[in-house]
């Protein structure tokens, strides 16, 4: 019986692990416009990989728009990619506000290595000589971050296929599905020379 109770729960792991492995991948896509043929996007990676996005018909489409330190006022729910500096400083090497569900808190980033993303709750803004910082609110707690000159500020407005053109740059988080086919419902594009961070 012992052997059969062993078998059984070998076979379950396994329906269960295949499961798992038949499920879409998530898939974050930084890069540049290098085609487009009806629904599929040719898209050159930052790390130099050519990828085939495809799109469906009511993709939706958002396009970076830069903002000034000023314009982030409390309450605002921004994403800032930071690095952590010797002394525990978070030091922002990007902010973009965010929709409302984008999941608060902090997790690792592939911004660059050691980087994190904080989605959150603008508590505070600081903004004097040589100094600018943000506090910001999550369900853990809070934690500042410190905005160098020079940083990308930028938020995002609707745009539409019409903006998805050769040269401009995206970021996405697509699925891979079992097959390989790369799938995205959402993508954020440049405009004006205005890239999506992330």
């Amino acid at each position: 019986m012992k052997g059969i109770r062993i078998a059984t729960a070998l076979a379950v792991f396994a329906l269960v692990a295949t499961a798992v492995d038949a499920q879409d991948k998530p898939l974050r896509v930084r890069g540049t416009i290098t085609a487009i043929d009806g629904n599929v996007l040719s898209v050159k990676t930052r790390e130099g990989q050519d990828l085939k996005l495809n799109l469906p018909a009511d993709v939706g489409v958002a396009v970076a728009k830069a903002i000034s330190f000023a314009d982030i006022k409390q309450g605002d729910y921004v994403g800032a990619t930071t690095m952590k500096q010797a002394d525990g400083t978070l030091v922002a090497r990007e902010v973009h506000y965010l929709p409302p569900q984008a999941k608060p808190g902090y997790i690792p980033w592939d911004l660059e290595p050691g980087s994190g993303m904080t989605n959150a709750n603008v508590e505070a803004t600081v903004a004097a000589a040589g100094k600018r910082e943000l506090t910001l609110k999550f369900p853990e707690g809070m934690q500042k971050i410190v905005v160098p000159d020079g940083v990308p500020l930028v938020r995002f407005v609707p745009g539409s296929r019409a903006d998805l053109r050769v040269g401009e740059y995206i970021w996405t988080g697509a699925t891979v599905a079992p097959d390989g086919k790369i799938s995205a419902a959402r993508i954020s594009v440049s405009k004006d020379g205005v890239k999506p961070p992330h």
